[in-house]
This record gives structure tokens, C-alpha cells and sequence, in this order.
């Protein structure tokens, strides 16, 4: 009960803080460090942030290709046949190259001997009313020895070509795209294009994007943002690829609206090789027709080619003095991690970390330490009485010279005389002054002369 009593009633004490010089540069370093670090950290909180970008992209290509296959002879394909859609949304894509299977009416044909559901050995492999899985119609119920595939119900002939080695809309690697982005971040009230603001109307007719020299035309090559993606134009078009456009606003509304500028990043989406089996990107598409008898047939296509994906991303800040009292107080915070951390380091971690601690840690008790001063100066006054006191009597063991009586023979023996100079004068202690006092006395005595006379 004494140590939990002990414990609670330690928790009633006041701590306060005591400063310790530690003349360790390791230390010091580190803390310096991890303060400077959290500043850094810090630095640009001052402002108000908004991510909630508002943006709108429209899109327009332009370009024209000449192709020419056995199926369908010479071919004009402009914005309006490559472009899917043509409407220019923010995903968009072109074709470079496909398969064309022209004149395909409803009737029964073989299926492709490539669909691995579609091959047969008898009829009992074609069970008639089902579908083929990843083929082209539904069965019959026939198997046709001369294929060794089963009859199906469906557009015919079956897409049978192969895909060009060679990219048949070639051109497309001048065609231009156009990107026109609007972007607004409605807490500022600030909104802005990537569109230069001119009244010339031949610009936007002759420029091409320059991050040095044009940043503000929004008119790229579709070789130049292939190419930007580290990757070769016509070995894309082969088998197609998709591409990310990403444009970045990131704004200092503190400073003028001419610094706040789009940066424009290009990047591969689909798998970096280009010969990988899940590189690439095609789908089909039909367009129909009726001949002079009213009947439907179509050409189907399957296109390969690039699909463009816009996306925006963009902050904006602007000087408001609540967030720059929180980046004040955290920086304040992050000073006091690192001095608590080094504190750690210098009690626990190194080799003299209980010197450490007697010279950080002191317990002062106001009682204790008032006794303690009251008998310090009941000693200090214990041993002033006695040196006092020495001092007097040995004050009173020396005599004034006045009253200091001498005793001294005029007439010394001549044994006493011998003794003297044998032995010289003999001085008792501490009677320094009473010896003194006798000699100058006996320097006064009066001297006895003798004379002596000749006689003639």
C-alpha cells in the first residue's frame, strides 16, 4: 500500500523543465536534422489547398489516308471514319490498321477452323442450337469434312484475313490532334485553358506544341506523343496501344495567373512490349448496307489502333493565416519530437546515460531543503563561537611589553657567562615579545668600563 500510495501521490507533483547542456555534436547533428526535416516538411502550409479540380476537354483530329486492299480497292479514310467516337470526348480512339471482311450476309457457312469450339469429327460434336463459345454464329448440327469445322447460322463468310505486318493507315502518324482544356477551381474563383488567349486566327492553324517555345498551343503530332512515350509509331500501329495524356495544374494563386501553367506527361498503358500477347488494342465494328432487293449485308472491320486517354489532375493554393498557424504549431511539434527523441538517445541509448540522467533529473523538496539551510547556519555559527573563542585566549595569552617584568643581572658570573655563550640565550615559546622586551632593556643597562694605567 505504501508504494501505490507513493505512486499516487507522485502524480500530484509539479514538473517542470531543466536545461542540460550536452556538448555532443553527434546529438546535436541529429536533432538539427530531424528539426530542419520537419520544417521542410512544412514548408508551403501557409496556403489554403483545393484539389477539386473542374475541368472539361474537347478533342478534334485532322488528317487524311489513302488505303488500297484486294476486298475493297482504294479507300479514303478521313477524321469521320478513323475517329471512334467522332464527337470528340476525352477517350478517344484512332485506327491505323485492321481486317476487312466485306459483302457478309445472313446465311449458313463454315466456322473458322482458328475457334477451337468450332472443330468437329462428327455431327455429334455440333449439337444444333448452340452457340459457339468465342465463334462467330450457332451451330446446326452438321459437321463439314471438308473444313472438319461445324456449320453455323451467322454473317458469312466468317472474318478469315490475317492482320497486315504493316500498319495500312501509314499516314496516321501526321495526323493532328487537337486538345483544348478548361480547368476552374471554384473556392479561388480561378479559371483558366491551355489555349493561348490571341486574336490570331492563323495561329492555331500553324503551331505545334513546344513545352520551350509554345506551351500554350494545345496541337500535337500523333508521331511526337508516341514517341514521347519512348515507343516507335509504326510498331504501335501494328497491333495498336493505348496512351495516357495526363496535363497537370498545379497554381500559386499568391502569384500572377501567368505562372500558373499546364504541364502536359505522356505515357504507354498497355503492356510496355510490343510483342507481348496482351499488348495491344482492336476491336470490330460492321457497317451496313442494302442492296437493290432490299437486302441487308455488311462489311465487317477489325481495327487495331491507339486509344488516347485525357486526364487532368491539378491543385491550386492561395495564403490564408489559419493554415499558417497549423504549420506553425506542427513545426513547433516536430522540434519537440527531435528533442524528445535525442533526450531517448542520451538517457537510455549510449554508454553514459546514467551520468546523463543525475544531471537532467533532480527532485527538490521545499521542507527538507529549509531544514537543511537552518542547520548549515546553526553550524556556521557553532564554529564562528569557537574560533572565537580561540582567538580570545590566545589574545590573552600574550602580554603588553609595559607589563612584562624582567629580571637581570648587571653583573653576570663568569659560569653563567660561559653557559651563555656555549649554549646561547634560551627563548620560551611564545614569548616572542617578552624576549624582545628583555634585550631592549638590557641594551639600556649601563655599561662598566675599566681603565687601565702604565706605569713609568
Amino acid at each position: 500500500m505504501a508504494g501505490w500510495g507513493g505512486f499516487f501521490f507522485s502524480l500530484l507533483n509539479y514538473k517542470t523543465e531543466k536545461y542540460v547542456i550536452a556538448e555532443n555534436r553527434k546529438i546535436g547533428n541529429f536533432l538539427f536534422r530531424s528539426t530542419a526535416a520537419g520544417w521542410i516538411q512544412n514548408f508551403g502550409g501557409y496556403q489554403e489547398r483545393e484539389e477539386a479540380i473542374q475541368t472539361s476537354v474537347i478533342t478534334k483530329l485532322k488528317g487524311v489516308s489513302l488505303t488500297n486492299t484486294s476486298e475493297t480497292g482504294p479507300y479514303l479514310w478521313s477524321a469521320e471514319d478513323y475517329v471512334i467516337p467522332p464527337n470528340g470526348e476525352q477517350v478517344f480512339f484512332v485506327v491505323t490498321n485492321y481486317i476487312e471482311t466485306p459483302n457478309q450476309r445472313l446465311g449458313f457457312c463454315a466456322e473458322s477452323f482458328k475457334v477451337p469450339d468450332g472443330g468437329c469429327q462428327s455431327d455429334d460434336d455440333c449439337p444444333e442450337g448452340e452457340s459457339v463459345i468465342a465463334g462467330h454464329g450457332i451451330k446446326t448440327g452438321l459437321c463439314l469434312n471438308s473444313t472438319g469445322t461445324c456449320e453455323i447460322h451467322a454473317w458469312c463468310p466468317v472474318e478469315y484475313s490475317q492482320r497486315p505486318k504493316e500498319p495500312l493507315l501509314s499516314e496516321a502518324e501526321n495526323f493532328t490532334i487537337y486538345i483544348k482544356n478548361f480547368i476552374r477551381f471554384p473556392k479561388f474563383e480561378f479559371s483558366k485553358s491551355n489555349v493561348l488567349e490571341t486574336s490570331d486566327e492563323s495561329y492555331l492553324k500553324t503551331c505545334f506544341h513546344d513545352k520551350e517555345n509554345h506551351p500554350y498551343c494545345p496541337i500535337f503530332r500523333l508521331r511526337d506523343l508516341v514517341s514521347r512515350t519512348g515507343h516507335d509509331f509504326r510498331e504501335m500501329a501494328v497491333k495498336g496501344g493505348s496512351i495516357g495524356i495526363l496535363i497537370e495544374w498545379n497554381c500559386d494563386l499568391d502569384k500572377d495567373a501567368s505562372e500558373c501553367n499546364p504541364q502536359y506527361s505522356f505515357t504507354r498503358l498497355d503492356m510496355n512490349l510490343n510483342n507481348s500477347v496482351t499488348s495491344g488494342y482492336n476491336f470490330r465494328y460492321a457497317r451496313y448496307y442494302k442492296d437493290q432487293n432490299g437486302e441487308t449485308y455488311r462489311t465487317l472491320y477489325k481495327v487495331y489502333g491507339i486509344r488516347f486517354d485525357i486526364m487532368i489532375n491539378g491543385q491550386a493554393g492561395k495564403f490564408n493565416i489559419v493554415p499558417t498557424i497549423i504549420a506553425i504549431g506542427s513545426g513547433v511539434a516536430l522540434m519537440g519530437i527531435g528533442a524528445f527523441v535525442c533526450d531517448m538517445i542520451l538517457l537510455y541509448m549510449m554508454n553514459t546515460s546514467s551520468f546523463y540522467r543525475e544531471r537532467k533529473f533532480e527532485i527538490i523538496n521545499f521542507k527538507k531543503e529549509r531544514s537543511k539551510q537552518k542547520d548549515e547556519k546553526a553550524g556556521n555559527r557553532d564554529r564562528r563561537s569557537r574560533k572565537s573563542g580561540v582567538n580570545e585566549d590566545a589574545a590573552n595569552s600574550i602580554k603588553k611589553p609595559e607589563e612584562t617584568e624582567l629580571t637581570v643581572e648587571p653583573f653576570p658570573s663568569e659560569e653563567s657567562d660561559a653557559t651563555m655563550k656555549k649554549r646561547g640565550p634560551t627563548v620560551p615559546r611564545n614569548t616572542g615579545q617578552r624576549y624582545s622586551a628583555a634585550l631592549s632593556k638590557q641594551a639600556a643597562a649601563p655599561k662598566h668600563h675599566i681603565t687601565f694605567s702604565s706605569h713609568n
